[in-house]
């Protein structure tokens, strides 16, 4: 089904000349002379190559339909992480460089969404909220900051993000897998 630049949104999977990608973001552009744009910054969901593309309404865009599995993260072996399809059992291969975006939010035994394209695994959703334990970060000094205050902290799958200065090693924590923010403290 073609589509016009109009339709294009932030996470929408296309059809590209012939390629399958992932809109990561987009600008619209409307010139006062001539017609209007978009560029976009796309993922080609077979090779995680990114790249940023003008797109014109005379430009073959089609809306790629994908169909949407449970799956489970089992394990990383050497540059691929494998993926269990909970309805047929199947172990599915993905390249690190397809799931580099997600590897953070990744342990194994994890449920997370597989994105099916002509019965082909293209994408890995993880949940939008997991929870991670803190295994490295700075204390927090009371009296350093007017208001509150935050300092990084590494989580057990190597992820970094900014947490306040109450959490310590040891805490659990949820993250919003969408933004990468810190969320609470579970315990």
């Amino acid at each position: 089904m073609g589509i016009t630049i109009g339709e294009i949104t932030k996470g929408m999977t296309l059809l590209y000349n012939g390629t399958l990608y992932e809109v990561l973001e987009f600008e619209h552009v409307k010139r006062g002379r001539g017609s209007a744009f978009v560029r976009a910054k796309l993922r080609n969901l077979k090779t995680g190559q990114v790249l940023t593309e003008t797109l014109r309404d005379s430009d073959n865009l089609e809306a790629a339909f994908l169909e949407v599995r449970p799956m489970q993260y089992l394990y990383q072996s050497g540059d691929s992480f494998v993926f269990m399809d909970k309805e047929t059992f199947e172990e599915r291969v993905i390249p690190a460089a397809v799931i580099e975006p997600i590897r953070g939010y990744l342990l194994e035994g994890m449920e997370v969404t597989g994105l099916y394209y002509q019965g082909e695994l293209v994408k890995v959703e993880p949940p939008n909220f997991v929870e991670l334990r803190v295994v490295d970060t700075p204390p927090g000094v009371r009296g350093d900051t007017a208001q509150g205050g935050d300092k990084p902290a590494t989580l057990e799958t190597g992820l970094v993000v900014k947490v306040p200065l109450f959490v310590q090693v040891g805490d659990v924590i949820r993250v919003d897998t969408r933004t990468g923010a810190y969320v609470e403290r579970v315990s």
